[in-house]
């Protein structure tokens, strides 16, 4: 399947080196309770709606050729069961409250759409991420081409990875990424299954054979008090990456922060992360010097 695009955000300065537009895919083989993007965890187009700021008008109600759409209580209400994706409710909605997640895009056209900033590319010394979901689980013939084509245009390409794919992936995109973005959320392999729903014997060799095969590589951590957040958990990432003699000229640990909750009330779905929290300044600083400490100088807090 053609992988869906929901997002391509332009002017971005939080996913790799430079001024970067970042694209956002669709899909991810893993589920993190506190993930920021639900609308990129299933492969397959999605509605996402907004009921509270619902005036009634019953435009989208009247549009739908399913009749999914009841207007009750003065909100359009949709069966998400009868939904049929069509997208037509989304066309009247005179407030823009109804979106589709998910746009096809063929190589050709968002390759023409991501090179209309290369001149902040090439001044910044930015370029190109993709990003998800994961986009490493999608249709790698496309996903090669893609940064193929970015590559032949001089443009750099950055992964945002989780990690959790094929090893041949990785080998079939290395030759035309310039950096990996690459998360490790948690050593424990029972703790990773809780939270994020697989354990992370994959993601750990995979980043042994990136490493090995001369890739650059970020090391990203999103830091939550309840899943990683302690000094021993920090130690162990640290004892892997020395062990394994991991190549990561940066670390970036992410503090945790809600502000993608409310797209799962959109989804018609339940955050399952609100008992989770972030580190305190203080403890986010402490893990800061154990890196440094322990030899990775680059290491910051966000980014």
């Amino acid at each position: 399947m053609t992988p869906l695009v929901t997002n391509i955000q332009k002017y971005s300065i939080h996913d790799g080196d430079g001024i970067r537009t970042s694209v956002f895919f669709k899909g991810c083989p893993l589920k993190c309770t506190w993930c920021h993007n639900p609308e990129t965890q299933k492969y397959t187009n999605q509605l996402l709606t907004n009921e509270s700021k619902c005036t009634g008008c019953g435009y989208c109600a009247e549009e739908c050729p399913e009749h999914a759409i009841r207007i009750e209580g003065g909100k359009a209400l949709t069966d998400q069961k009868a939904c049929t994706l069509c997208g037509k409710c989304t066309d009247v909605c005179p407030q823009n409250l109804r979106e589709m997640a998910g746009k096809t895009y063929t190589v050709k056209e968002l390759v023409k759409e991501l090179k209309k900033d290369e001149m902040f590319y090439e001044e910044s010394g930015g370029g190109v991420t993709l990003s998800g979901g994961e986009v490493l689980a999608n249709d790698m013939d496309y996903m090669e081409e893609l940064a193929r084509e970015l590559y032949k245009s001089g443009i750099s390409v950055t992964i945002d990875t989780c990690g959790y794919v094929p090893y041949s992936h990785f080998e079939r995109i290395l030759p035309y990424t310039e950096t990996f973005l690459y998360d490790i959320k948690s050593m424990d392999p029972e703790k990773h299954r809780k939270y994020m729903g697989e354990d992370n014997r994959l993601i750990l060799e995979n980043l042994e054979k990136l490493s090995k095969d001369g890739a650059q590589i970020y090391i990203r951590i999103p830091t939550i008090k309840e899943v990683n957040g302690t000094e021993e958990d920090m130690q162990a990432v640290i004892d892997f990456l020395l062990e394994k003699k991991i190549r990561t000229p940066q670390v970036n640990l992410l503090p945790y922060h809600n502000t993608g909750s409310s797209k799962y009330e959109r989804l018609g779905t339940e955050y399952e992360g609100k008992n989770l929290s972030a580190p305190s300044k203080e403890e986010m600083e402490h893990f800061v010097k154990m890196f440094q400490q322990a030899g990775f100088h680059n290491t910051k807090i966000g980014g």
